[in-house]
């Protein structure tokens, strides 16, 4: 590490805002220091801010992160100090705020050990909001407003209460660090994990050579790092979520947090297509969140994108105004504005499709789960259909492949007749299943069974609908996982219910998976929204790997599902107890 730390603000001025560059805060805990940039109105004055902390580059312009993305934001939240998945400096100036966009403890220009998501980065996140509280062109009042890492760092530092901090606004960030992005059911989501690494985080380490060169931001103010040194200061996320499985392997349990602890008012922003990351996390942060005023919003489309809409903004302006102000035009600090605010996906109006997206219908409601809620037992039989009646059969059993993925995928579906009225499925789904495995000739004895669950909407002309995933990419309803020896649920647990049971996925709940035992499953998965038209279907697809629709969340590191483990037959059994799926219909 440098000996010479160096602490330099350059000061620049546009027509519109003031940008400090490089604003220094050393971190109490002495674990090194955070730099940031600060963009704030002209003329000068106390002003609420807006904080981000994340580690993909407070100077790598929006432009150089994601040329394609940038070019399709919404023209109005476009300016040259753009950053990917953060508030533009340049509109929000101009409504009277401040922005601080921070480069996260070992990334950038912020010196200190790379260690994302963890309990220590946390911690300087804390110092960041204090800070902003304190300085003199501050109001004293902080609000957390971006995308992805930088809502799902929210849900943390909320968590423990920094001076300052008065409103959230985490927009697709998930909450739960283990259950949301990186053990699906205790199957390790890899893929993603990999590539978001390797091309969003390690390329801007602090220390890291060339970036300037790789127009990647700026090099690092106090110079080079060598490849041991860079190597020495890092947590690598790939390697730590590879090798810890459980929650109470120290690796997950430093990052757990009570979130019956934020208290502060908070918008939580869903994508229904986010079916393999944020979602769960936005919808389970509100739930336990401890604010007294907190409110749930879902949208659907690119990742990417929503942020920007016109429409967006105005809401966040609005929310913000409320508690950062006292400008409360829509009823936020009184509890006057709807508790959740849905979009309805009824109809095929293609993905990756904005214009399109729009024209789905909102709906708003008082609660979550909704309480009219009937959820619906569908079903499933030898013969592959969903059925609303217990089948009476025979003892039998439907046999696929295990350890299928996206290329080679080993699956069964069940599908339902033509739905004879026009019926909305909003909420949480359990699909209860009664399987085994059993060995192939000539291979080991498997040792365990993974179970991916995916729901598809079929329309009345027969064709498959898809939404717009994570990038952009086309994806079906939703998406569930279990691995079987990690099958122990929790009853007596507060968040256990009905219909979302809870694991602790705690090392001590690992139970056999013997060859020819049957066992009886409840697979999580995640919530969803359809109208399904008269004369479309619903298909449930129990497989063994990824199937159409994961895109970069992938499951096939070798590690976590060996050959050695995994290679054998997978069984649903019938006439040896119920097999359905709990479908939440909205009467």
């Amino acid at each position: 590490m440098p000996s010479q730390i160096q602490d330099i603000t350059t000061k620049h001025e546009t027509p519109t805002y003031i940008f400090e560059q490089n604003a220094t805060i050393t971190l109490r805990d002495g674990s090194g220091l955070v730099r940031c940039n600060v963009y704030r109105p002209k003329p000068s004055e106390r002003v609420p801010v807006l904080v981000t902390y994340g580690p993909y580059g407070k100077d790598i312009p929006y432009s150089d992160f994601h040329p394609q993305s940038f070019s399709e934001v919404n023209p109005e939240q476009r300016s040259q100090h753009s950053a990917w998945e953060t508030p533009d400096p340049g509109y929000w100036t101009s409504q009277g705020y401040a922005v601080v966009r921070a480069d996260e403890r070992g990334t950038g220009q912020s010196m200190g050990k790379l260690d994302t998501m963890s309990r220590g980065t946390s911690e300087a996140f804390f110092d960041v909001v204090e800070w902003a509280s304190e300085q003199e062109w501050s109001s004293g009042k902080v609000g957390l407003l971006g995308i992805s890492y930088y809502a799902g760092s929210q849900w943390r530092v909320a968590a423990r209460q920094p001076k300052g901090l008065a409103c959230m606004i985490p927009w697709e960030g998930m909450s739960d660090y283990y259950r949301d992005r990186c053990r699906h059911g205790g199957i390790l989501s890899n893929k993603f994990i990999k590539f978001w690494w390797d091309r969003q985080v390690v390329s801007n380490q602090y220390g890291r050579p060339g970036r300037a060169a790789r127009n990647w931001g700026p090099d690092t103010i106090e110079g080079d790092l060598s490849e041991e040194e860079l190597v020495a200061n890092r947590q690598d996320q790939t390697v730590d979520n590879e090798v810890n499985a459980f929650r109470d392997d120290e690796y997950y349990a430093s990052k757990e947090y009570s979130m019956s602890d934020i208290t502060v008012p908070l918008l939580s922003v869903a994508n229904w297509g986010g079916i393999l990351l944020h979602l769960r996390g936005n919808v389970e942060g509100w739930t336990q969140a401890g604010s007294e005023l907190k409110y749930l919003r879902f949208i659907t489309g690119r990742h990417d994108l929503p942020f920007y809409y016109a429409e967006e903004v105005e809401l966040q302006r609005s929310f913000l105004d409320a508690f950062l102000k006292g400008e409360d035009r829509a009823g936020w600090s009184t509890g006057k504005a709807p508790k959740v605010d849905m979009v309805l996906r009824k109809g095929d109006v293609g993905h990756n499709n904005a214009a399109g997206e729009k024209t789905f219908e909102r709906r708003t409601e008082h609660e979550w789960p909704i309480a009219r809620t009937q959820y619906t037992k569908y079903y499933l039989t030898s013969k592959r259909e969903l059925k609303t009646h217990a089948p009476v059969e025979r003892p039998v059993k439907i046999t696929y492949e295990a350890l299928g993925d996206i290329d080679n995928p080993r699956l069964v579906q069940f599908t339902t007749t033509a739905f004879e009225k026009e019926t909305e499925i909003t909420g949480h789904i359990i699909a209860h299943l009664n399987v085994s495995m059993s060995p192939k000739p000539g291979v080991p004895t498997p040792k365990d069974m993974d179970l991916f669950i995916t729901l598809r909407h079929i329309s009345p002309s027969g064709k498959e609908v898809f939404y717009t995933g994570t990038a952009g990419d086309p994806v079906p309803l939703c998406k569930g996982w279990l691995r079987v020896s990690m099958r122990q649920t929790n009853p007596e647990h507060p968040c256990h219910r009905p219909w979302l049971p809870h694991r602790d996925y705690y090392s001590t709940d690992v139970r056999p998976v013997i060859p020819g035992e049957i066992y009886p499953v409840d697979v999580e998965v995640w919530p969803t929204n359809v109208v399904v038209e008269k004369g479309g279907k619903i298909v449930l697809e129990v497989s063994s790997g990824d199937t159409q629709g994961c895109g970069l969340f992938q499951h096939n590191s070798p590690i976590d599902r060996s050959t050695a483990r995994f290679e054998g037959q997978n069984h649903i059994h019938f006439g040896r107890g119920e097999n359905y799926v709990t479908l939440p219909i909205i009467p």
